[in-house]
């Protein structure tokens, strides 16, 4: 796991950040980044990809990372922005914001996924990145506990959805909930469930 690291650390650089998103499939909700700088004295033998972690130990290396971490970062693109510039551009969008809320500036960037968007900060990405590289695992499970307690936030406004079980997800309860309620307004517009495309669904109570 810390094989993209160490190729950096032994060649001097000191600011290695992983970097990844949660909340590009669902369709409720915002995309959640994060940006994690670990210095090379510290490992964490739990960590890995968040989708791989019962959401207990997810939450418990929450904790955990924070503590131990050099420096981290939290970037969120909405709703709003999802249908306005799509969620892979809001993605990206999340994640230069995680960069710009870190207080150190990264020598380099581990990146999950096959592209990038254009920053002044050299970058490496790997596909799986959040099950092959040890930075990307641990952006991944604070991006993902993140959105997590913001979508469990959402459910107490909107119960009848059950956000906090399916965090938005394309789940069967989720889409029944939909049908019979409608759109709330933390749902995407721009994402339309196969089984809705010919309905009404977007027009019922808001």
């Amino acid at each position: 796991m810390l094989l993209y690291e160490r190729e950096f650390w032994n060649k001097g650089f000191k600011y290695i950040a992983g970097l990844d998103e949660a909340g590009r499939g669902p369709l409720a909700g915002p995309v959640v980044a994060a940006a994690v700088i670990f210095s090379k004295q510290i490992f964490i033998p739990m960590i890995d990809d968040s989708k791989k972690l019962a959401a207990e130990t997810r939450e418990f290396l929450f904790g955990i990372i924070l503590k131990e971490v050099l420096d981290y970062g939290i970037g969120i693109s909405g709703v709003e922005e999802i249908d306005r510039i799509n969620i892979y551009q809001a993605s990206l969008l999340a994640m230069e914001r995680a960069l710009n809320n870190l207080s150190v500036r990264p020598q380099h960037l581990l990146v999950d996924g096959r592209a990038f968007t254009d920053v002044p900060i050299p970058y490496t990405t790997i596909v799986k990145g959040d099950s092959l590289c040890y930075s990307i695992a641990a952006a991944s499970i604070l991006a993902k506990v993140t959105r997590d307690r913001i979508m469990c936030e959402y459910d107490e406004k909107f119960p009848q959805y059950g956000f906090s079980h399916h965090k938005g997800y394309a789940t069967q309860a989720h889409l029944d909930a939909i049908e019979e309620y409608g759109l709330c307004s933390i749902h995407r517009r721009s994402f339309h469930p196969k089984r809705f495309i010919n309905s009404s669904y977007s027009s019922h109570r808001p």
